[in-house]
């Protein structure tokens, strides 16, 4: 029989400062929990226990404290991110029906102790998992102490028995306990003996065996101040000795049956987890019990596949007239539909793709009844839009390239995920799962959340499964309606419901119809640029070589800092635990004086360069010859749109090898590319919102605005201003907006930290308005718990009221650039929608293919070129109405390089 123990408070701790702080979508810290839970279950794979308990301490005075007021009377507080955790563990726990032991006036350790105890009587082989050496005290020939520790390379565990403690420490278990008797113990407050450290207090124990036997000998020690301590803080070292022995006979029993390990992965637990949204959890409750329905929901959910009972079924809700419904289309990785479902409340239904009932006439069927008036309400309503353009007919497709998805598949549809990403854009994706758990109250059983443990497009196929399949959709399309009023009317009484209905859904169509068109690239010039970029490459390989003196792998960080650091004796060095540090930051400080880092920092990013984007964007290219890449609107926690399959945005443009790659982007024939990019337009929006005078007739007068503010700062006149102090003053007002510090400033421009304090100090002089603004900015959000833009978008800054300080200096910063970036980007994805708006609704053949950052590329017809350059520049310029002029730089060219 074997009985596994684990310390709560210690492996929980353990794991809140191991792990990131995450949270839920209800803002609970729940990083500690799941570490705990990791850590939980790699100890019972590992042991294979038969029994199994958890011991907490209880926050009351215990016989210690009587004993010694000032018993731990030096340990700081629990954070309270921490302290919020424990009951929430706890109540896991007793889900799992683990048994959480506490009891008052014992710690934890006592409890441990006097279960150990007991389970070696028994006959069981035990081990205790904790954090605290103290437990150390208690390793014998049938109880291990297992510790894990945290290193570079993971998680590794210390194992100790009784011979492997004695062996490490040269003294035995319970001789550990003088030991700390003799030097105590900070974290707990223990006094011990004044000036007997570590090593004396081992050395003594192990001579003498114990504090009395040395006591006893202590006038065969040779005379030292530490002795004469040691005589006349008897006592001390008597009572240190007693509070640093775990009591083996704490009030409790190790009754048959109470501690036998059962099922963890009960119904109970699982919706815990999904409570907390502990979704990597999640598959460990395969195949259990959880696939049970947790509500009656599911009763009224419906297949068919009767041909004249689903014409009657779409023929109803037309005639009933009602406002929205929920929908869900159910296709696998191949993009085939399977089936969709529809929800009005009341009944919800799914409807398999069988027979006579086609995805055409599933999905023509869904676009007749959303143009007749019915609006939709979707999950990913953009990829549903692709999905049914799969299967319209070549007329039908042409019609969505030249008119836009919008008026040819949905005209009147809803992404409720949109909409829930509003509320909380801090979180990763919005699932219709999480919607279902935080609007509705409702958490989708397990028999739903098959796709997580296999793959959608194989469920599909397997007939075994279409019931789940059939709940899954249905629960979909049943929370997708039952959500969006709630959704809705929390984005109004936040005050963003014109965002989603003014800016986020028509941004949806204008990124449809721009992931719709695509954007056409030369393959074999790509091909030709890969070829260049290899030829640099080893030309850069024999330059590291020929300087280095041998040839070695240039891409091991490990090899790499041997060579620099001691083979060449290069000064500044970074030492870590796994060798040098060769991270981008460290060689850029060591280039200048280092030809050789100057050729690896090279080699490095065209390395990547040709990874990444001339090799990475050959498979990208579809069989139209145009790359689609894909717009993420739901990713940024600033509103930024970001895109990916392939990343379009992050192209370098910095590096002249890395411009090239635009060159390889062309417009069909007949046309030009107009490409269109907003000049400074996040400090424009800072000079608006920030209200400084001096900014705002800077851009009013036109002047070069980081001219103008080294001119401020550097109180030099305007025209003798050098380059330099530009350069130094472009860094200082692009870094103010995102809290840089002196040192940050210093590094980035290469002055001493004082001189760069100088500057900053200059700037908020030259702009009396602008530390008033930012200050302004840190408060308003630390009171409200959210930045907010001009437009009213939020975002959550819980990270101001963490009692971390890194945590809450990052908060500072998302605090003062959210307002700024986030209405930047507010601005640009205005000024799409509306110069996407304005080709449709002007008949123009000119489509928009892309957006990077605060840039627009429009692929034009060179017989509309005058027409779409004035569309542009009016739409773009007239985004917003702020106190300075938005202005645009337009550029024409004959591929995307050429443009920009």
């Amino acid at each position: 029989m074997k009985l596994l123990l684990m310390d709560g408070h210690s492996i929980l701790n353990r794991a809140y400062y191991g792990l990131p702080d995450l949270t839920n979508s209800a803002g609970e810290h729940t990083g500690a929990i799941f570490g705990f839970l990791n850590m939980m279950f790699k100890f019972i794979e590992d042991e294979q226990p038969d029994n199994f308990a958890v011991a907490f301490d209880v926050h009351a005075p215990t016989f210690r404290h009587k004993m010694y007021d000032a018993y731990k009377g030096t340990r700081k507080p629990m954070d309270p991110e921490l302290r919020e955790q424990v009951p929430r563990i706890q109540e896991i726990l007793k889900a799992m029906g683990v048994p959480v032991i506490t009891m008052e006036g014992w710690e934890a350790d006592d409890i441990l102790g006097t279960l150990s105890r007991i389970g070696q009587e028994k006959g069981m082989d035990v081990t205790i998992v904790s954090g605290d050496r103290d437990l150390l005290q208690l390793a014998t020939d049938k109880i291990k102490i297992s510790i894990p520790k945290t290193k570079k390379t993971g998680t590794e565990i210390e194992n100790y028995f009784a011979k492997d403690f004695e062996q490490a420490y040269g003294v035995t278990p319970k001789q550990y306990i003088d030991v700390k008797a003799l030097m105590g113990d900070s974290s707990d407050n223990i006094p011990g003996v004044a000036g007997i450290g570590e090593k004396t207090a081992f050395k003594w124990i192990a001579q003498y065996g114990s504090i009395e036997e040395c006591h006893a000998h202590v006038s065969e020690m040779k005379k030292a101040k530490v002795v004469d301590n040691f005589i006349e803080q008897w006592d001390t070292a008597v009572l240190s000795k007693e509070l640093a022995t775990i009591n083996l006979n704490a009030p409790i029993e190790l009754e048959e049956g109470s501690t036998k390990l059962g099922n963890l992965f009960t119904e109970e637990a699982y919706l815990l987890c999904k409570r907390y949204e502990l979704k990597k959890l999640l598959p460990r409750f395969e195949n259990t019990d959880t696939a049970s329905v947790t509500d009656n929901t599911a009763d009224s959910f419906k297949r068919v596949n009767d041909f004249s009972e689903v014409e009657t079924f779409f023929e109803d809700i037309k005639k009933t007239g009602k406002a929205f419904i929920g929908a869900s289309i159910m296709a696998g990785d191949d993009k085939v539909i399977r089936g969709a479902a529809l929800s009005d409340g009341e009944s919800t239904v799914y409807v398999e793709c069988q027979g006579f009932i086609s995805a055409d006439y599933l999905c023509h069927k869904l676009m007749e009844i959303c143009k007749a008036g019915v609006r939709l309400c979707f999950w990913d309503l953009k990829n549903v839009m692709h999905l049914i353009t799969n299967i319209l007919s070549d007329d039908e497709k042409k019609a969505v390239m030249e008119k836009g998805g919008k008026s040819q598949i949905f005209p009147n549809a809803v992404d409720v995920s949109v909409a829930a990403y509003l509320l909380n854009p801090t979180k990763k994706e919005y699932t219709a799962d999480d919607v279902a758990n935080e609007m509705l109250g409702i958490i989708i059983p397990a028999a739903a959340d098959l796709f997580g443990k296999k793959k959608l497009k194989d469920a599909l196929l397997d007939d075994s499964l279409l019931e789940a399949v059939t709940t899954y959709a249905c629960y979909e399309a049943y929370v997708a309606y039952g959500a969006f009023e709630k959704v809705m009317a929390e984005i109004e009484a936040a005050g963003m419901g014109h965002i989603f209905t003014d800016i986020e859904m028509p941004l949806l169509y204008t990124l449809f119809d721009m992931e719709i068109q695509g954007i056409a690239m030369d393959k074999e010039a790509l091909a030709q640029f890969s070829q260049k970029l290899s030829t640099r490459i080893e030309e850069l390989e024999k330059d590291i070589y020929a300087q280095a003196g041998e040839e070695f792998n240039i891409n091991s960080p490990k090899q790499l800092g041997v060579i620099l650091f001691e083979k060449m004796g290069i000064e500044g060095g970074k030492k870590t635990k796994t060798g040098y540090s060769t991270a981008a930051d460290v060689l850029e400080e060591l280039a200048p004086a280092n030809p050789i880092i100057g050729s690896i920092l090279e080699y490095r990013q065209l390395a990547k360069l040709k990874s990444t984007y001339a090799d990475g964007l050959q498979p990208c290219v579809g069989a139209d010859g145009r790359v689609h890449s894909t717009f993420m609107q739901t990713v940024t926690a600033t509103g930024r749109i970001s895109s990916i399959e392939p990343n379009l945005q992050n192209i370098p443009i910095r590096m002249e090898l890395g411009k090239e790659i635009r060159r390889v982007f062309y417009p069909k024939d007949g046309c030009v590319f107009l490409d269109a990019d907003y000049s400074q337009i996040e400090l424009r929006v800072l000079a608006h919102m920030s209200g400084d005078d001096n900014l705002i007739g800077a851009f009013k007068a036109g002047q070069d605005i980081h001219r103008s503010t080294a001119s401020l700062v550097f109180n030099t006149p305007f025209d003798q201003v050098t380059d330099l102090q530009r350069r130094s003053a472009k860094a200082v007002n692009f870094g103010i907006v995102y809290g840089i510090s002196a040192f940050g400033l210093a590094k980035d421009i290469g002055v001493g930290r004082k001189e760069a304090q100088e500057y900053i100090d200059n700037y908020l002089k030259a702009y009396p308005k602008m530390h008033t603004f930012l200050e302004g900015l840190k408060s308003s959000a630390k009171e409200k718990g959210y930045a907010v833009t001009l437009y009213g978008r939020r975002r959550p800054v819980p990270e101001l009221n963490s009692s971390n300080f890194m945590n809450r200096q990052f908060g500072e910063r998302v605090a003062m650039n959210s307002p700024i970036q986030g209405t930047a980007a507010d601005i640009i994805k205005i000024a799409m929608v509306k110069v996407h708006d304005r080709l449709l609704a002007e008949g123009l053949k000119s489509k928009l293919l892309l957006q990077v950052h605060d840039e627009l590329l429009v692929e034009t017809y060179i017989d509309e070129q005058e027409k779409v350059e004035s569309v542009i520049r009016e739409e773009m310029e007239n985004a917003a109405e702020l106190s300075v002029k938005l202005e645009i730089d337009m550029n024409e060219g004959s591929n995307w390089l050429e443009a920009h």
